[in-house]
């Protein structure tokens, strides 16, 4: 079987990387899985957006072996300023295009039992504990996408915290892609076991120019009893990139799951972030900052299911429009029948800076449940020129106004990020992209 694309990849090509990585026969017989299923799925259809002619499945090449970095001195300036280089304890990876580029992980966590380690040895090295979670919060047969990147996976991170561990350092991945014809199918696993805690980061960052490369993002959360898990995450791909990119997370009882996610594509995206609240008590806060400009395409669908009872979901979506871009923002808060006294709250809200530019917020509710709280609201405007005025009043010039309007706009997600240099980065592309 051979699927169409420019790179031909078939069963054969599937068995010799599976072989070359030193897989569990389960990981290869679920790569084959998905590869058959490939021709009979559908592709997503996210709301409002045609994706008919987006580019998911072409690409020149599917893993390109770059070199590994021996010390922090030597990764490119644009990754220095997103880590402490002096500190010794940073719990860091690296991933350049397809390769693990460079990790290291504190004696302290080692010894705790933590594993925080690139995706494929975790499948070598821990084959049977990745076996539980891989592909079970995101399934393969969703449709075309999520089956293209079971099979294809070729990079990604793993993360396990054993029960009553609490890590008080956050984790952080970087994931670059710098080579022109590097396709990334990254998939990340976070795991919190009962009454655990962890903070994760994760930057997603291009160096150099594309044309049509494709990246597949997958990842999955999972908060046992009581525990909890901070994701924080800043994409920052290039113009040339289209992504598609899935974040999904299955808590416990009275467990959390917070994401605090700047998505900072120049690329045309479909962002999908679920948060399922299975466990009685548990709760999901869902913060998400968008910045769109040139004349890209971008939806974002932010979705939280209540099936516990007195589960509490939020979402808060704010997004920056300006020249012909254009994003949809759907918000989803879905409460099952049987989650009595939950409460589901979410609001987006779009700024729009040019007369070409669209924005289109969806707060959706879907209550099967009759003892529970629900709301949501929803704007899509431009700056307000009453704030404008007033800060003009007071000396200062409008383009800087404009600005300090913008920041006070997006505030609410860019604190939430908890490295400063990741916060500081996003800060800085949000400077760049409003200009």
């Amino acid at each position: 079987m051979t699927i169409e694309t420019k790179f031909s990849f078939d069963q054969d090509y599937v068995k010799d990387l599976s072989t070359k990585h030193g897989e569990p026969s389960w990981l290869l017989d679920l790569r084959l899985q998905a590869l058959a299923k490939l021709e009979d799925l559908p592709m997503p259809k996210p709301d409002k957006t045609k994706i008919d002619k987006w580019n998911f499945t072409q690409f020149n090449a599917h893993t390109v072996e770059s070199t590994p970095y021996n010390s922090l001195e030597e990764i490119p300036d644009e990754l220095k300023s997103l880590i402490d280089v002096s500190n010794e304890d940073n719990n860091l990876y690296i991933q350049r295009d397809n390769t693990p580029a460079f990790t290291t992980v504190s004696k302290e966590l080692k010894d705790k039992g933590v594993i925080f380690t690139d995706i494929l040895s975790a499948a070598k090295n821990h084959g049977d504990l990745l076996k539980k979670y891989f592909m079970d919060g995101v399934k393969v047969d969703e449709h075309r996408l999520t089956a293209l990147h079971a099979a294809l996976l070729n990079g990604g991170a793993f993360i396990y915290v054993p029960k009553n561990v609490e890590v008080e350092a956050p984790l952080h991945a970087i994931f670059v892609h710098e080579h022109a014809d590097a396709t990334l199918f990254n998939h990340v696993i976070v795991v919190a076991e009962d009454n655990s805690s962890v903070t994760y980061v994760e930057n997603y960052i291009s160096i150099g120019t594309f044309e049509n490369a494709v990246v597949n993002i997958i990842s999955e959360v999972f908060t046992g009893a009581n525990a909890k898990v901070t994701f924080g995450a800043v994409d920052h791909l290039a113009k040339g990139v289209t992504t598609y990119v899935n974040r999904r997370a299955k808590t416990g009882r009275d467990s959390r799951i917070e994401w605090a996610l700047g998505l900072m594509n120049d690329g045309n995206t479909i962002s999908e972030n679920t948060t399922y609240l299975i466990g009685d008590g548990s709760s999901g806060d869902t913060k998400t900052v968008v910045v769109g400009r040139g004349e890209q395409k971008q939806n974002f669908t932010t979705s939280v299911i209540h099936f516990g009872k007195n589960t509490d979901g939020q979402i808060l979506k704010h997004g920056v429009m300006k020249d012909s871009a254009s994003s949809i923002f759907n918000g989803i808060g879905k409460i099952e029948h049987g989650a009595s006294k939950s409460n589901a709250e979410q609001e987006s809200r779009v700024l729009m800076l040019s007369e070409k530019a669209r924005g289109d917020a969806n707060p959706i509710l879907l209550i099967d449940e009759d003892d529970v709280t629900a709301g949501h609201a929803a704007s899509v405007g431009r700056v307000d020129p009453i704030q404008l005025y007033y800060l003009m009043s007071r000396g200062i010039p409008k383009v800087e106004a404009e600005r300090l309007v913008i920041h006070g706009f997006l505030a609410p997600v860019v604190n939430e990020l908890p490295i400063e240099g990741v916060k500081k980065q996003l800060i800085d592309i949000i400077e760049r992209k409003v200009k």
